[in-house]
């Protein structure tokens, strides 16, 4: 695969984001017939998502981008993985995925706590291309209105970029504190501060599989001056 960047995490002891369909079903790989491994293990309980790899390498691989104008080029990652399961189907990824469902599952869980919406409320803040909504969250300790104007707002926003996939995960790790009614520093900051959460930016993109662009193929990333262009 021809990569950009002339370094990479994977030089330094980043693994590979591994799922296997039998590990995740629980398959022993020593009776590979579809019987579940261990006492208690019940069939789809298995392991999910994993880091995995051996002799990982990201190298120039002395393909020029340009050789009429530039001496820049093309970087490789490369490795070795053993398969345990005959028949398996195995996915390789730069980190584990999440998903818009994944997002939408997520948000949802969070709101059947009734202590959670008394502190977070969500609107639409607008529709993509494709008519997929993208969700505003604001979350703040209720006040009057003085207290509310007094307040300093905070935003924070993720998947602009489909690709960047551990934004999400950081998101995830964001509402869950700031929505946490018995943490006291959470508290603290919702009485601060309002905060304006947009925790997927690009869904469009995210659900078509792209890594950088909206469904228009514009970086969104590089519109925030216009938009509408």
């Amino acid at each position: 695969m021809n990569f950009t960047k002339p370094d990479s995490l994977f030089n330094y002891g980043m693994k590979v984001s591994i799922y296997s369909e039998k590990k995740a079903a629980g398959v022993d790989p020593n009776n590979d017939n579809g019987e579940v491994q261990g006492e208690g293990v019940k069939l789809g309980e298995g392991q999910g998502w994993y880091k995995g790899g051996e002799r990982i390498s990201y190298y120039a691989n002395g393909i020029k981008k340009d050789i009429t104008y530039t001496s820049k080029g093309y970087y490789s990652m490369s490795f070795t993985h053993k398969f345990t399961h005959d028949d398996d189907t195995v996915y390789f990824a730069f980190c584990c995925p999440y998903t818009y469902t994944d997002m939408q599952q997520d948000i949802f869980d969070l709101e059947q706590d009734p202590k959670v919406r008394d502190i977070m409320t969500r609107k639409t803040l607008c529709k993509t291309l494709s008519v997929v909504a993208v969700a505003l969250h604001t979350i703040t300790a209720k006040g009057d209105f003085e207290t509310m104007q007094a307040k300093k707002a905070v935003v924070v926003s993720a998947r602009v970029h489909p690709g960047e996939v551990v934004g999400s995960w950081m998101m995830r790790g964001v509402l869950h504190y700031l929505t946490d009614a018995d943490n006291e520093e959470a508290k603290m900051l919702r009485e601060k501060f309002i905060f304006k959460i947009i925790p997927m930016l690009n869904p469009d993109g995210v659900i078509n599989g792209n890594y950088r662009c909206s469904l228009a193929g514009c970086d969104l990333n590089r519109r925030w001056k216009t938009p509408n262009r």
